[in-house]
């Protein structure tokens, strides 16, 4: 049998340590992960975003482009 000091010790946990302050913990383990991971997400879509608006604007500036040449083409053709 054992006494009641041992029975303590044996379970390691300090008398503040209970199940509900446990799962707390774990759960604002969890909640920091997932703020963690939400931000990374963000900081790709971002990143993506700005790699596709670099492509409209280059594409607007192509397509604009093409106006401007095809304009200053039909100037060229329209004078003597």
């Amino acid at each position: 049998m054992m006494a009641e000091g041992e029975r303590g010790a044996r379970y390691g946990f300090e008398p503040f340590d209970c199940a509900p302050a446990l799962r707390l913990e774990a759960h604002e383990r969890v909640a920091t992960l997932q703020f963690e991971s939400l931000n990374k997400r963000l900081d790709r879509i971002e990143a993506l975003i700005e790699r596709l608006e670099k492509r409209l604007w280059l594409t607007v500036y192509g397509v604009v482009g093409v106006i401007l040449a095809q304009a200053f083409q039909s100037l060229l053709q329209g004078m003597p």
